[in-house]
Protein backbone atom coordinates (compact mmCIF):
# COMPACT_ATOMS: atom_id res chain seq x y z
CA UNK A 1 0.00 0.00 0.00
CA UNK A 2 1.65 3.78 -0.80
CA UNK A 3 2.50 5.51 2.07
CA UNK A 4 0.04 8.10 1.87
CA UNK A 5 -2.58 5.94 1.51
CA UNK A 6 -1.32 3.94 5.02
CA UNK A 7 -0.77 7.48 6.94
CA UNK A 8 -3.95 8.83 5.51
CA UNK A 9 -5.95 5.00 6.86
CA UNK A 10 -4.17 5.49 10.15
CA UNK A 11 -5.03 9.30 10.80
CA UNK A 12 -8.71 8.66 9.51
CA UNK A 13 -8.90 5.86 12.00
CA UNK A 14 -7.43 7.74 14.72
CA UNK A 15 -9.93 10.73 14.18
CA UNK A 16 -12.97 8.66 14.14
CA UNK A 17 -12.07 7.51 17.79
CA UNK A 18 -12.43 11.44 18.54
CA UNK A 19 -15.78 11.69 16.71
CA UNK A 20 -16.98 8.51 18.67
CA UNK A 21 -16.06 10.31 21.66
CA UNK A 22 -17.26 13.86 20.70
CA UNK A 23 -20.65 12.59 19.29
CA UNK A 24 -21.26 11.00 22.77
CA UNK A 25 -20.27 14.05 24.80
CA UNK A 26 -22.24 16.43 22.61
CA UNK A 27 -25.33 15.17 23.91
CA UNK A 28 -24.12 16.03 27.59
CA UNK A 29 -25.69 18.81 29.49
CA UNK A 30 -22.27 19.88 30.74
CA UNK A 31 -21.25 20.14 26.92
CA UNK A 32 -24.36 22.78 25.91
CA UNK A 33 -23.47 26.48 25.16
CA UNK A 34 -24.95 29.67 24.22
CA UNK A 35 -24.69 31.81 22.13
CA UNK A 36 -21.34 33.71 23.73
CA UNK A 37 -20.19 29.74 24.04
CA UNK A 38 -18.77 28.15 26.91
CA UNK A 39 -18.76 29.48 30.50
CA UNK A 40 -17.34 29.52 33.77
CA UNK A 41 -17.35 25.91 34.34
CA UNK A 42 -18.04 24.83 31.15
CA UNK A 43 -15.05 26.54 29.22
CA UNK A 44 -12.79 24.70 31.81
CA UNK A 45 -14.13 21.49 30.42
CA UNK A 46 -14.38 22.25 27.14
CA UNK A 47 -10.34 23.26 27.51
CA UNK A 48 -9.69 19.59 28.88
CA UNK A 49 -11.91 18.09 26.48
CA UNK A 50 -9.99 19.56 22.95
CA UNK A 51 -6.61 19.59 25.05
CA UNK A 52 -7.10 15.95 25.43
CA UNK A 53 -8.20 15.50 21.65
CA UNK A 54 -5.06 17.64 20.34
CA UNK A 55 -2.48 15.76 22.80
CA UNK A 56 -4.06 12.26 21.99
CA UNK A 57 -3.93 13.08 18.10
CA UNK A 58 0.07 12.99 18.41
CA UNK A 59 0.05 9.80 20.44
CA UNK A 60 -1.97 8.11 17.71
CA UNK A 61 0.08 9.60 14.98
CA UNK A 62 2.26 7.90 12.80
CA UNK A 63 5.76 8.36 13.86
CA UNK A 64 8.59 8.98 11.35
CA UNK A 65 11.88 8.87 11.54
CA UNK A 66 13.39 11.86 13.03
CA UNK A 67 10.98 13.09 15.69
CA UNK A 68 8.50 13.52 13.03
CA UNK A 69 4.85 12.50 13.54
CA UNK A 70 1.88 12.57 10.67
CA UNK A 71 -0.79 13.58 13.01
CA UNK A 72 -4.77 14.84 13.30
CA UNK A 73 -3.85 17.55 16.03
CA UNK A 74 -4.89 20.18 14.27
CA UNK A 75 -8.73 18.47 14.55
CA UNK A 76 -9.06 19.25 18.23
CA UNK A 77 -7.61 22.66 17.84
CA UNK A 78 -9.66 24.14 15.46
CA UNK A 79 -12.48 22.70 16.64
CA UNK A 80 -12.44 24.47 20.06
CA UNK A 81 -11.95 27.26 18.12
CA UNK A 82 -14.73 26.97 16.56
CA UNK A 83 -16.91 26.63 19.73
CA UNK A 84 -15.15 28.78 21.96
CA UNK A 85 -13.54 31.63 20.01
CA UNK A 86 -10.10 32.90 19.71
CA UNK A 87 -9.93 32.44 23.68
CA UNK A 88 -10.35 28.92 23.78
CA UNK A 89 -8.84 27.81 20.46
CA UNK A 90 -5.58 29.46 21.74
CA UNK A 91 -5.33 27.92 24.84
CA UNK A 92 -6.00 24.18 23.58
CA UNK A 93 -3.70 25.20 20.74
CA UNK A 94 -1.05 26.77 23.40
CA UNK A 95 -1.08 23.41 25.63
CA UNK A 96 -0.92 20.81 23.34
CA UNK A 97 2.23 22.91 21.26
CA UNK A 98 3.76 22.78 24.14
CA UNK A 99 3.07 19.01 25.07
CA UNK A 100 4.14 18.59 21.41
CA UNK A 101 7.68 20.84 22.19
CA UNK A 102 8.39 18.12 24.79
CA UNK A 103 7.78 15.29 22.99
CA UNK A 104 11.14 16.43 20.64
CA UNK A 105 11.52 15.75 17.37
CA UNK A 106 12.84 18.10 13.93
CA UNK A 107 9.35 19.17 13.55
CA UNK A 108 8.17 19.71 17.41
CA UNK A 109 8.54 23.65 17.14
CA UNK A 110 7.04 24.01 13.78
CA UNK A 111 4.28 21.26 14.90
CA UNK A 112 3.38 23.70 17.92
CA UNK A 113 3.22 26.69 16.36
CA UNK A 114 1.01 25.15 13.67
CA UNK A 115 -1.36 24.00 16.34
CA UNK A 116 -1.33 27.74 18.16
CA UNK A 117 -2.23 28.82 15.18
CA UNK A 118 -4.72 26.60 14.24
CA UNK A 119 -6.62 27.01 17.19
CA UNK A 120 -6.73 31.27 16.41
CA UNK A 121 -7.95 30.97 13.01
CA UNK A 122 -10.65 28.09 14.29
CA UNK A 123 -11.40 31.23 17.11
CA UNK A 124 -11.51 34.23 14.43
CA UNK A 125 -13.77 32.50 11.94
CA UNK A 126 -16.55 32.04 15.06
CA UNK A 127 -16.12 35.67 15.48
CA UNK A 128 -16.76 35.96 11.98
CA UNK A 129 -19.54 34.16 11.84
CA UNK A 130 -21.16 35.79 14.76
CA UNK A 131 -21.04 39.27 12.58
CA UNK A 132 -21.96 38.23 9.75
CA UNK A 133 -24.79 35.40 10.76
CA UNK A 134 -25.34 36.37 14.35
CA UNK A 135 -23.89 34.55 17.42
CA UNK A 136 -23.45 31.01 18.16
CA UNK A 137 -23.08 30.47 14.63
CA UNK A 138 -21.11 27.77 13.87
CA UNK A 139 -19.11 26.75 10.34
CA UNK A 140 -20.95 24.78 7.70
CA UNK A 141 -18.83 21.84 6.89
CA UNK A 142 -17.09 23.05 3.63
CA UNK A 143 -15.79 25.78 5.59
CA UNK A 144 -14.70 24.20 8.31
CA UNK A 145 -12.84 21.31 5.59
CA UNK A 146 -11.72 24.48 3.53
CA UNK A 147 -10.27 26.56 6.36
CA UNK A 148 -8.74 23.35 7.38
CA UNK A 149 -6.71 22.27 4.21
CA UNK A 150 -5.50 26.62 4.52
CA UNK A 151 -4.09 25.88 7.72
CA UNK A 152 -2.47 22.92 7.32
CA UNK A 153 -0.61 23.84 4.13
CA UNK A 154 0.56 26.63 6.26
CA UNK A 155 1.96 24.03 8.72
CA UNK A 156 3.47 22.54 5.93
CA UNK A 157 5.22 25.30 5.20
CA UNK A 158 6.24 25.57 8.59
CA UNK A 159 7.98 22.51 8.57
CA UNK A 160 10.14 23.82 6.13
CA UNK A 161 11.25 26.73 7.57
CA UNK A 162 11.36 25.83 11.41
CA UNK A 163 12.94 22.45 10.80
CA UNK A 164 16.66 23.62 10.72
CA UNK A 165 18.06 19.82 12.50
CA UNK A 166 15.93 17.94 9.84
CA UNK A 167 18.08 16.60 7.09
CA UNK A 168 15.24 17.21 4.08
CA UNK A 169 12.31 19.31 5.44
CA UNK A 170 10.90 19.51 1.93
CA UNK A 171 10.60 15.62 1.71
CA UNK A 172 9.00 15.65 5.02
CA UNK A 173 6.63 17.79 3.82
CA UNK A 174 5.50 16.59 0.91
CA UNK A 175 5.40 13.25 2.57
CA UNK A 176 3.17 14.23 5.24
CA UNK A 177 1.44 17.02 4.21
CA UNK A 178 -1.09 15.04 1.62
CA UNK A 179 -2.13 12.53 4.53
CA UNK A 180 -2.43 15.41 7.60
CA UNK A 181 -4.35 17.84 5.26
CA UNK A 182 -6.94 15.13 3.81
CA UNK A 183 -7.26 13.53 7.38
CA UNK A 184 -7.74 16.88 9.01
CA UNK A 185 -10.29 18.07 6.67
CA UNK A 186 -12.38 15.27 7.07
CA UNK A 187 -12.03 14.91 10.58
CA UNK A 188 -12.98 18.99 11.27
CA UNK A 189 -15.84 18.67 8.71
CA UNK A 190 -17.43 15.60 10.51
CA UNK A 191 -17.00 17.92 13.97
CA UNK A 192 -18.35 20.95 12.06
CA UNK A 193 -21.71 18.34 10.92
CA UNK A 194 -22.22 16.55 14.38
CA UNK A 195 -21.77 20.62 16.11
CA UNK A 196 -24.20 21.67 13.41
CA UNK A 197 -26.80 18.75 13.70
CA UNK A 198 -26.79 19.71 17.78
CA UNK A 199 -27.32 23.08 17.06
CA UNK A 200 -30.03 22.05 15.21
CA UNK A 201 -31.38 19.89 17.98
CA UNK A 202 -31.22 23.27 19.85
CA UNK A 203 -32.80 25.47 18.08
CA UNK A 204 -36.14 23.41 17.72
CA UNK A 205 -36.29 22.69 21.39
CA UNK A 206 -35.88 26.72 21.58
CA UNK A 207 -38.81 26.81 19.10
CA UNK A 208 -40.62 24.17 20.74
CA UNK A 209 -40.33 25.84 23.74
CA UNK A 210 -41.40 29.20 22.67
CA UNK A 211 -44.52 27.43 21.02
CA UNK A 212 -45.38 26.37 24.16
CA UNK A 213 -44.77 28.89 26.43
CA UNK A 214 -47.08 30.81 23.99
CA UNK A 215 -49.97 28.25 24.12
CA UNK A 216 -49.51 28.52 27.72
CA UNK A 217 -49.62 32.48 28.17
CA UNK A 218 -52.58 32.65 26.17
CA UNK A 219 -54.37 30.25 28.34
CA UNK A 220 -53.13 32.13 31.55
CA UNK A 221 -53.27 35.79 30.26
CA UNK A 222 -56.91 36.21 31.63
CA UNK A 223 -56.01 34.85 35.39
CA UNK A 224 -52.79 36.86 35.93
CA UNK A 225 -54.91 40.09 34.11
CA UNK A 226 -56.94 40.14 37.34
CA UNK A 227 -54.16 39.80 39.91
CA UNK A 228 -51.01 37.41 41.35
CA UNK A 229 -53.21 35.87 44.18
CA UNK A 230 -53.48 32.83 45.78
CA UNK A 231 -57.35 32.61 44.05
CA UNK A 232 -56.27 32.30 40.67
CA UNK A 233 -53.01 30.83 40.91
CA UNK A 234 -53.96 26.76 41.46
CA UNK A 235 -55.77 27.23 37.70
CA UNK A 236 -52.59 29.05 36.36
CA UNK A 237 -50.48 26.33 38.13
CA UNK A 238 -52.87 23.59 36.15
CA UNK A 239 -52.30 25.13 33.12
CA UNK A 240 -48.65 25.17 33.20
CA UNK A 241 -48.39 21.65 34.01
CA UNK A 242 -50.43 20.35 31.34
CA UNK A 243 -48.06 22.49 28.84
CA UNK A 244 -44.89 21.14 30.39
CA UNK A 245 -45.28 17.68 30.99
CA UNK A 246 -43.22 17.89 33.72
CA UNK A 247 -43.76 16.49 37.24
CA UNK A 248 -44.71 19.17 39.44
CA UNK A 249 -45.44 22.87 38.85
CA UNK A 250 -45.18 25.32 41.65
CA UNK A 251 -46.20 29.01 41.97
CA UNK A 252 -44.91 31.23 44.85
CA UNK A 253 -44.66 34.73 46.17
CA UNK A 254 -42.00 36.67 47.83
CA UNK A 255 -42.85 34.39 51.14
CA UNK A 256 -45.35 31.86 50.58
CA UNK A 257 -46.10 28.90 48.12
CA UNK A 258 -49.31 29.77 46.68
CA UNK A 259 -49.95 27.15 44.19
CA UNK A 260 -48.27 23.67 43.45
CA UNK A 261 -49.82 20.68 41.64
CA UNK A 262 -48.52 17.07 40.29
CA UNK A 263 -46.11 15.38 41.98
CA UNK A 264 -46.08 15.46 45.32
CA UNK A 265 -48.69 17.82 46.03
CA UNK A 266 -49.77 15.36 49.12
CA UNK A 267 -46.99 16.86 51.42
CA UNK A 268 -46.25 20.11 49.16
CA UNK A 269 -49.15 21.94 50.53
CA UNK A 270 -50.38 25.41 49.17
CA UNK A 271 -50.82 27.82 51.08
CA UNK A 272 -47.52 27.78 53.20
CA UNK A 273 -44.12 29.50 54.40
CA UNK A 274 -41.64 28.81 51.53
CA UNK A 275 -39.03 26.07 53.03
CA UNK A 276 -36.79 25.81 50.32
CA UNK A 277 -33.20 26.89 50.14
CA UNK A 278 -33.41 26.77 46.37
CA UNK A 279 -36.30 28.73 46.41
CA UNK A 280 -35.21 31.33 48.92
CA UNK A 281 -31.68 32.10 46.82
CA UNK A 282 -33.66 32.68 43.10
CA UNK A 283 -35.60 35.26 45.20
CA UNK A 284 -32.55 36.92 46.77
CA UNK A 285 -30.50 36.81 43.94
CA UNK A 286 -33.54 37.26 41.38
CA UNK A 287 -31.45 34.47 39.30
CA UNK A 288 -32.44 31.25 37.68
CA UNK A 289 -31.45 28.59 40.22
CA UNK A 290 -31.28 25.18 38.27
CA UNK A 291 -30.73 22.40 40.91
CA UNK A 292 -30.67 19.23 37.41
CA UNK A 293 -30.38 16.21 39.48
CA UNK A 294 -27.40 15.02 38.33
CA UNK A 295 -24.36 17.48 39.85
CA UNK A 296 -27.08 18.89 42.24
CA UNK A 297 -30.55 17.38 43.66
CA UNK A 298 -33.48 19.27 44.67
CA UNK A 299 -33.69 18.10 48.89
CA UNK A 300 -37.32 18.31 49.91
CA UNK A 301 -37.05 19.89 53.37
CA UNK A 302 -40.36 18.48 53.88
CA UNK A 303 -39.80 14.37 53.72
CA UNK A 304 -36.81 12.22 52.47
CA UNK A 305 -39.69 10.63 50.85
CA UNK A 306 -40.57 13.08 48.04
CA UNK A 307 -40.06 12.14 44.53
CA UNK A 308 -38.84 15.03 42.83
CA UNK A 309 -35.13 15.40 42.23
CA UNK A 310 -34.71 18.23 39.97
CA UNK A 311 -35.97 21.75 39.78
CA UNK A 312 -35.87 24.70 37.47
CA UNK A 313 -36.75 27.72 39.75
CA UNK A 314 -36.87 30.96 37.64
CA UNK A 315 -37.64 34.13 39.36
CA UNK A 316 -41.14 36.59 38.32
CA UNK A 317 -39.93 40.47 38.41
CA UNK A 318 -42.02 43.16 38.07
CA UNK A 319 -40.70 46.54 37.57
CA UNK A 320 -37.22 45.08 38.64
CA UNK A 321 -38.40 43.48 41.73
CA UNK A 322 -38.52 39.64 42.27
CA UNK A 323 -41.89 39.15 43.42
CA UNK A 324 -42.42 35.14 43.40
CA UNK A 325 -40.98 32.50 41.16
CA UNK A 326 -42.20 29.72 39.20
CA UNK A 327 -40.87 26.28 39.68
CA UNK A 328 -40.65 22.70 37.52
CA UNK A 329 -40.17 19.83 39.15
CA UNK A 330 -38.72 16.42 37.56
CA UNK A 331 -39.02 12.83 39.39
CA UNK A 332 -36.19 10.47 40.33
CA UNK A 333 -36.47 8.67 37.58
CA UNK A 334 -36.87 10.86 34.99
CA UNK A 335 -34.14 13.61 33.18
CA UNK A 336 -34.86 17.23 33.52
CA UNK A 337 -34.98 17.95 29.94
CA UNK A 338 -34.10 20.51 27.71
CA UNK A 339 -37.49 21.55 26.48
CA UNK A 340 -38.74 21.86 30.17
CA UNK A 341 -35.70 24.01 31.12
CA UNK A 342 -36.19 25.91 28.31
CA UNK A 343 -40.05 26.42 28.91
CA UNK A 344 -39.89 26.81 32.29
CA UNK A 345 -37.31 30.18 31.71
CA UNK A 346 -39.60 30.98 28.97
CA UNK A 347 -42.93 30.97 31.12
CA UNK A 348 -40.84 32.85 33.42
CA UNK A 349 -40.72 35.93 31.61
CA UNK A 350 -43.86 35.82 30.30
CA UNK A 351 -45.65 35.71 33.20
CA UNK A 352 -43.66 38.86 34.27
CA UNK A 353 -44.59 40.85 31.36
CA UNK A 354 -48.32 39.55 31.46
CA UNK A 355 -48.20 40.70 35.25
CA UNK A 356 -46.59 44.09 34.24
CA UNK A 357 -49.26 44.48 31.83
CA UNK A 358 -52.15 43.57 34.46
CA UNK A 359 -50.19 46.61 36.64
CA UNK A 360 -50.29 48.90 33.73
CA UNK A 361 -53.86 48.24 33.16
CA UNK A 362 -54.74 48.41 36.84
CA UNK A 363 -52.51 52.12 37.14
CA UNK A 364 -54.74 53.24 33.71
CA UNK A 365 -58.11 52.47 35.40
CA UNK A 366 -57.18 54.22 38.64
CA UNK A 367 -56.40 57.08 36.10
CA UNK A 368 -59.32 56.80 34.25
CA UNK A 369 -61.86 56.79 37.77
CA UNK A 370 -59.95 59.49 38.81
CA UNK A 371 -60.57 61.35 35.60
CA UNK A 372 -64.18 60.50 36.11
CA UNK A 373 -64.09 62.05 39.56
CA UNK A 374 -62.66 65.26 37.83
CA UNK A 375 -65.67 65.07 35.49
CA UNK A 376 -67.91 64.94 38.48
CA UNK A 377 -66.40 67.55 40.61
CA UNK A 378 -66.71 69.91 37.33
CA UNK A 379 -69.56 69.31 36.80
CA UNK A 380 -71.80 69.29 40.14
CA UNK A 381 -71.32 72.18 41.58
CA UNK A 382 -71.84 74.47 38.07
CA UNK A 383 -75.20 71.96 37.62
CA UNK A 384 -75.92 72.60 41.08
CA UNK A 385 -75.59 76.55 41.40
CA UNK A 386 -77.74 76.93 38.29
CA UNK A 387 -80.55 74.25 39.10
CA UNK A 388 -80.80 75.60 43.13
CA UNK A 389 -81.31 79.09 41.14
CA UNK A 390 -83.95 77.78 38.91
CA UNK A 391 -86.00 75.98 41.91
CA UNK A 392 -85.69 79.27 43.92
CA UNK A 393 -87.09 81.22 41.13
CA UNK A 394 -89.94 78.38 40.44
CA UNK A 395 -90.91 78.17 44.44
CA UNK A 396 -92.46 81.60 44.88
CA UNK A 397 -94.98 80.87 41.44
CA UNK A 398 -95.28 76.89 41.28
CA UNK A 399 -94.56 75.66 45.06
CA UNK A 400 -96.11 72.11 43.21
CA UNK A 401 -93.30 72.09 40.11
CA UNK A 402 -90.29 73.13 42.36
CA UNK A 403 -91.19 70.19 44.36
CA UNK A 404 -91.13 68.34 41.11
CA UNK A 405 -88.32 69.66 40.07
CA UNK A 406 -86.73 69.22 43.81
CA UNK A 407 -86.96 65.21 43.23
CA UNK A 408 -85.39 65.26 39.66
CA UNK A 409 -82.44 67.43 41.18
CA UNK A 410 -82.14 64.57 43.98
CA UNK A 411 -82.61 61.57 41.32
CA UNK A 412 -80.04 63.22 39.09
CA UNK A 413 -77.77 63.51 42.51
CA UNK A 414 -77.92 59.85 43.21
CA UNK A 415 -77.30 58.35 40.07
CA UNK A 416 -74.33 60.30 40.11
CA UNK A 417 -73.35 59.24 43.23
CA UNK A 418 -74.08 55.19 42.63
CA UNK A 419 -73.25 55.02 38.92
CA UNK A 420 -69.97 52.32 38.56
CA UNK A 421 -66.65 53.49 37.86
CA UNK A 422 -66.64 51.79 34.64
CA UNK A 423 -69.47 51.02 31.91
CA UNK A 424 -73.09 51.80 31.90
CA UNK A 425 -76.06 51.05 29.23
CA UNK A 426 -77.62 53.88 26.83
CA UNK A 427 -80.75 53.67 29.14
CA UNK A 428 -79.02 54.42 32.42
CA UNK A 429 -77.27 57.13 30.60
CA UNK A 430 -80.58 58.16 29.11
CA UNK A 431 -81.91 58.03 32.76
CA UNK A 432 -79.17 60.18 34.26
CA UNK A 433 -79.75 62.91 31.28
CA UNK A 434 -83.03 63.48 31.69
CA UNK A 435 -83.00 64.09 35.14
CA UNK A 436 -80.30 66.59 33.99
CA UNK A 437 -82.74 67.38 31.23
CA UNK A 438 -86.08 68.23 33.70
CA UNK A 439 -84.06 71.10 35.56
CA UNK A 440 -82.66 72.81 32.40
CA UNK A 441 -86.39 72.88 30.66
CA UNK A 442 -87.72 74.72 33.83
CA UNK A 443 -84.45 77.15 33.78
CA UNK A 444 -85.33 77.98 30.04
CA UNK A 445 -88.86 77.95 30.23
CA UNK A 446 -90.62 77.71 26.93
CA UNK A 447 -87.27 78.71 25.21
CA UNK A 448 -85.90 75.19 25.04
CA UNK A 449 -87.51 72.16 23.37
CA UNK A 450 -85.58 68.63 23.67
CA UNK A 451 -86.33 65.78 21.14
CA UNK A 452 -85.08 62.44 22.03
CA UNK A 453 -85.18 59.57 19.04
CA UNK A 454 -83.50 56.41 20.22
CA UNK A 455 -83.37 52.89 18.31
CA UNK A 456 -84.79 50.65 21.41
CA UNK A 457 -82.38 47.79 20.28
CA UNK A 458 -79.00 49.80 21.31
CA UNK A 459 -80.58 50.29 25.05
CA UNK A 460 -78.21 48.05 26.31
CA UNK A 461 -75.75 48.67 25.09
CA UNK A 462 -72.57 49.55 26.99
CA UNK A 463 -70.62 52.60 27.50
CA UNK A 464 -67.95 54.46 30.01
CA UNK A 465 -70.21 55.33 32.55
CA UNK A 466 -70.62 59.19 31.99
CA UNK A 467 -70.60 59.53 28.49
CA UNK A 468 -73.65 61.91 27.49
CA UNK A 469 -73.88 64.16 30.62
CA UNK A 470 -70.98 65.94 30.03
CA UNK A 471 -72.00 66.74 26.06
CA UNK A 472 -75.36 67.26 26.92
CA UNK A 473 -73.74 69.64 29.45
CA UNK A 474 -71.92 71.43 26.95
CA UNK A 475 -74.31 71.89 24.84
CA UNK A 476 -76.09 73.97 27.12
CA UNK A 477 -73.22 75.73 28.39
CA UNK A 478 -71.40 76.56 25.13
CA UNK A 479 -74.71 76.68 22.70
CA UNK A 480 -78.62 77.26 23.91
CA UNK A 481 -77.65 79.60 27.25
CA UNK A 482 -76.83 82.19 24.86
CA UNK A 483 -79.16 82.12 21.85
CA UNK A 484 -81.82 85.15 22.67
CA UNK A 485 -84.33 82.93 20.88
CA UNK A 486 -86.26 79.36 21.53
CA UNK A 487 -83.35 76.49 21.05
CA UNK A 488 -83.85 72.68 20.45
CA UNK A 489 -81.80 70.27 22.00
CA UNK A 490 -81.64 66.46 20.14
CA UNK A 491 -81.04 63.22 21.23
CA UNK A 492 -80.31 60.34 19.03
CA UNK A 493 -79.04 56.63 19.00
CA UNK A 494 -78.86 55.00 15.74
CA UNK A 495 -77.55 51.78 13.86
CA UNK A 496 -74.66 52.41 10.90
CA UNK A 497 -73.21 49.00 9.68
CA UNK A 498 -70.83 47.91 12.61
CA UNK A 499 -70.87 50.98 14.60
CA UNK A 500 -73.49 52.73 17.16
CA UNK A 501 -73.98 56.37 16.62
CA UNK A 502 -75.49 58.84 19.17
CA UNK A 503 -75.49 62.27 18.43
CA UNK A 504 -75.94 65.32 20.56
CA UNK A 505 -77.00 68.01 17.99
CA UNK A 506 -77.97 71.71 19.42
CA UNK A 507 -79.01 74.63 17.24
CA UNK A 508 -77.24 77.38 18.38
CA UNK A 509 -74.22 76.89 15.75
CA UNK A 510 -71.94 78.11 18.66
CA UNK A 511 -69.01 75.27 19.28
CA UNK A 512 -65.43 76.96 19.64
CA UNK A 513 -62.72 74.81 17.08
CA UNK A 514 -60.56 73.14 19.59
CA UNK A 515 -57.17 75.10 19.97
CA UNK A 516 -54.17 73.01 20.59
CA UNK A 517 -53.97 70.29 23.19
CA UNK A 518 -57.74 71.06 24.02
CA UNK A 519 -59.11 68.23 22.36
CA UNK A 520 -59.13 65.08 20.46
CA UNK A 521 -57.89 65.10 16.53
CA UNK A 522 -60.51 66.82 14.79
CA UNK A 523 -62.06 68.97 17.19
CA UNK A 524 -63.44 66.47 19.35
CA UNK A 525 -64.48 68.94 22.16
CA UNK A 526 -63.24 72.27 24.02
CA UNK A 527 -63.95 71.17 27.19
CA UNK A 528 -62.25 69.27 29.82
CA UNK A 529 -65.23 67.09 30.36
CA UNK A 530 -65.22 66.23 26.12
CA UNK A 531 -61.73 65.44 26.44
CA UNK A 532 -62.18 63.12 28.81
CA UNK A 533 -65.06 61.03 27.39
CA UNK A 534 -63.13 60.72 24.23
CA UNK A 535 -60.32 59.67 26.19
CA UNK A 536 -62.23 56.96 28.15
CA UNK A 537 -64.05 55.42 24.74
CA UNK A 538 -60.38 55.19 22.61
CA UNK A 539 -59.15 53.73 25.76
CA UNK A 540 -61.94 50.94 26.07
CA UNK A 541 -62.58 50.30 22.73
CA UNK A 542 -59.61 51.59 20.59
CA UNK A 543 -58.43 54.72 18.87
CA UNK A 544 -60.50 54.43 16.06
CA UNK A 545 -64.05 54.62 18.07
CA UNK A 546 -64.62 58.23 19.65
CA UNK A 547 -65.98 61.44 19.49
CA UNK A 548 -66.43 63.76 15.86
CA UNK A 549 -67.86 67.38 15.89
CA UNK A 550 -69.30 69.22 13.20
CA UNK A 551 -70.64 72.57 13.55
CA UNK A 552 -72.24 74.85 11.24
CA UNK A 553 -71.84 78.36 12.67
CA UNK A 554 -75.44 79.70 13.58
CA UNK A 555 -77.00 76.77 12.96
CA UNK A 556 -76.02 73.71 14.32
CA UNK A 557 -73.57 71.39 16.49
CA UNK A 558 -73.45 68.03 16.33
CA UNK A 559 -71.18 65.94 18.84
CA UNK A 560 -71.08 62.14 17.29
CA UNK A 561 -70.47 59.39 19.70
CA UNK A 562 -69.11 56.41 17.69
CA UNK A 563 -68.62 53.09 19.58
CA UNK A 564 -68.75 49.59 17.67
CA UNK A 565 -71.54 47.17 18.26
CA UNK A 566 -71.46 44.12 19.94
CA UNK A 567 -70.78 40.99 18.91
CA UNK A 568 -74.26 39.14 17.98
CA UNK A 569 -73.90 35.71 20.26
CA UNK A 570 -73.25 32.39 17.97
Amino acid sequence: MPLFLTLLTSLVGAMSFFMALFYVLSRARVFETGPDGPQGRSLVLHWLFFTGITITGSYLGIQLPDGVIANTRAVGAMVAGFVGGPLLGMAVGATAGVHRIWLGGTTAVAGAAATLMEGLVGGLVRRWLARTEGAGRLPGWRLAAGVTMVTEVIHMGLVMVLSPNNPDPLHVAQTIGPPMITANAIGVALFALVMRDRQRDRDQVRADSSARALRAARRTIGLLGRGYDAARLPEVARILLEETGAGAVCLTDASQVLAFEGLGADHHRAPGPIVSHHTRRAIETGEVVFADGQSEHYDCPITSACPLDSVLIAPLSLDGVVIGTVQVFEPRHRRFSSVNRSLGEGLAALLSAQLLAARYQETKGLLTEQELKLVQAQVNPHFLFNALNTIAAVLRLDPERARGLLLHLAAFFRKNLKRPAALATLREELEHVGAYLEIEKARFADRLTVETEVDPSLLDLRLPAFTLQPLVENAFKHGLAHRLGPGTARIRARRDAAAALIEIEDDAGAYRTAGPGDGPPGGAGDGLGMRLVDKRIKNLVGPSWGLAVACVPGELTRVTVRVPLPEAPP
